[in-house]
């Protein structure tokens, strides 16, 4: 199917529940992220941080699966690669009732790879078979896959491929496509991230192969036209880190890309919702802080964006209300405002 045809295809069907996607980010897309997320977008899918099946299976449960009903969609990632294991936690996730079940087979950090999954799993396509198959049999909710386009210094396109169709043979539909290698040794995490060069059109060739796969595109992905650009060729796009720092971006994608309006009317009802939220994390007795750092870009790129930031991330202010904090910064704001006129 030429690209022309294809992208006049995907605009005629209807929409992928994965059209667009915040991506799963170890230590930051956690629930309180999650919730600040959803005060700007109801649409687009949001994950977890990825959790290994042994945390889930030996830890503490409510810790790593309770998240808000303002969360969905919402997808469990997961990181493991025994059959049972991951049987036994897709069925965590039916009973904590999220909406989809993720394998991670693309983070590259020594540490997953110790304990044989994330982007190691690339090179074992059939032990990633025999967990989709295993999650598929234990639960009716959609068994994903996050990979690489190859791992190491594999530079062949067949190998994505390959590991593409072995996995779609045990029942998998939806994969997510991060597109670069995944370096193994000699990198980090982070490096991993940069250096390995971006092949986008590897994915978007995917689609072409596999045109009855849902295929989602993610790894360096920055603006709304980039999204766009991407979905003409594929049936989602995955944003991460662009989406942490720069919030404010996700405020217009209900209306861009699935046609109907979001729920953040400004940044000033949003920082609002969130302050509210913060109250409640406080009479929960848990520390608000931890969740204020997931909303500290609220206001990038505005004035006063920095003196906001450094209000919220001071350490003195720990203890304090989130409202009254709200209230002070907002009359000390006031004040300057005026004895500056």
């Amino acid at each position: 199917m030429s690209e022309p045809i294809l992208a006049a295809a995907l605009a005629d069907a209807p929409l992928s529940p994965w059209r667009l996607s915040v991506a799963p980010m170890l230590d930051w897309t956690d629930r309180h992220c999650r919730h600040f997320h959803r005060l700007l977008t109801r649409r687009t899918r949001l994950y977890t941080e990825m959790v290994t099946t042994g945390a889930l299976l030996h830890g503490d449960q409510s810790r790593h699966l309770d998240f808000g009903e303002i969360e969905h969609p919402v997808a469990l990632q997961l990181g493991g690669s025994e059959p049972a294991d991951l049987a036994a936690c897709a069925r965590l996730a039916a009973k904590w009732g999220y909406d989809e079940v993720n394998l991670n087979c693309g983070c590259p950090s020594e540490r997953v790879q110790r304990g044989a999954f994330g982007a190691c799993l690339m090179a074992e396509p059939a032990t990633v078979a025999d967990g989709v198959r295993a999650m598929r049999d234990a639960v009716d909710l959609p068994i994903t896959v996050k990979h690489r386009i190859g791992i190491d210094r594999i530079e062949s396109y067949d190998f994505v491929r390959d590991f593409v169709g072995q996995i779609a043979e045990a029942g998998c539909e939806v994969f997510i496509v991060h597109a670069r290698n995944a370096w193994l040794k000699g990198l980090s995490p982070k490096e991993n991230r940069e250096i390995p060069p971006l092949r986008h059109e590897w994915v978007w060739q995917l689609k072409r192969d596999f045109p009855a796969l849902t295929i989602v595109i993610n790894g360096g992905i920055r603006d709304d036209d980039e999204i766009a650009r991407h979905l003409a060729h594929v049936d989602g796009v995955m944003v991460g880190r662009q989406a942490y720092h720069e919030p404010w971006q996700m405020a217009g994608w209900d209306a861009r890309f699935f046609g109907e309006p979001g729920p953040a009317v400004s940044r000033e009802a949003v920082e609002s919702a969130w302050i509210e939220y913060l109250d409640g994390v406080q009479a929960g007795g848990r520390p608000w802080p931890t969740a204020m750092r997931h909303a500290l870009g609220l206001w990038n790129g505005q004035r006063g964006a920095r003196v906001w930031r450094q209000f919220w991330s001071d350490h003195r202010h720990r203890e304090a209300r989130p409202s009254e904090l709200a209230r002070r910064f907002h009359d000390l704001a006031r004040q300057a405002g005026s004895a500056s006129n």
